[in-house]
């Protein structure tokens, strides 16, 4: 807080009447203290404490009937401490949240390619039963096929199936296909050549 320096005869007798002087106490740090000329009879530099009314106004104030000169205490410091983490975060926690998120993904995306396949396998059985079937009926299921191609082939590049999984189901769609392609005759296998025994 700051020490007030304050003239009595400069004060209107309004502003008098609402101040209360009393006594000082040595262990009050926090009051203003201020020095009174004219109020005491005694002394002159005898001192006593100010204590103003609630009814005072701030703008009597900032008129300039009060001289005020501040003196700067020596301001306090503060030592902000945050309390710092006992240990470090578990690594073995955080490698259970990412095979968890990992689970997760990896499961989606074979239920799409187990989902897939099962339309391919169930149009070709479809087809390969069907008496009087035709060779452009399979242009459709061709677009499924590729579908199916597609999603597995970004299941191995992401590494949710191993690249030999992957061609191993990829080569069961082929397989199927041409079963159904050799059962209608659309398509005759061109016989291996035979190799001469010397």
């Amino acid at each position: 807080m700051a020490s007030l320096s304050l003239s009595c005869l400069a004060l209107p007798s309004k502003l008098r009447n609402s101040l209360s002087l009393g006594v000082p106490s040595s262990s009050s740090s926090s009051s203003s203290s201020v020095s009174c000329s004219s109020c005491s009879s005694s002394s002159s530099t005898q001192s006593r404490s100010l204590s103003f009314s609630t009814s005072l106004s701030h703008n009597v104030f900032s008129k300039g009937h009060l001289s005020m000169s501040t003196t700067q205490r020596p301001s306090r410091h503060f030592v902000v401490c945050e309390a710092a983490p006992t240990k470090k975060a578990d690594s073995a926690a955080k490698r259970t949240r990412q095979a968890e998120k990992r689970r997760i993904y990896n499961k989606a995306r074979k239920s799409e390619i187990k989902t897939r396949m099962k339309k391919v396998l169930e149009a070709l059985d479809v087809l390969k039963k069907k008496p009087d079937a035709q060779a452009e009926e399979v242009l459709q299921i061709e677009k499924l096929i590729a579908e199916a191609y597609s999603v597995i082939d970004k299941a191995v590049k992401v590494g949710t199936l191993h690249r030999n999984t992957g061609a191993r189901r990829k080569s069961r769609l082929a397989r199927r296909k041409k079963t159904v392609e050799i059962h209608h005759g659309w398509y005759s296998p061109i016989p291996a050549p035979a190799v001469n025994a010397a």
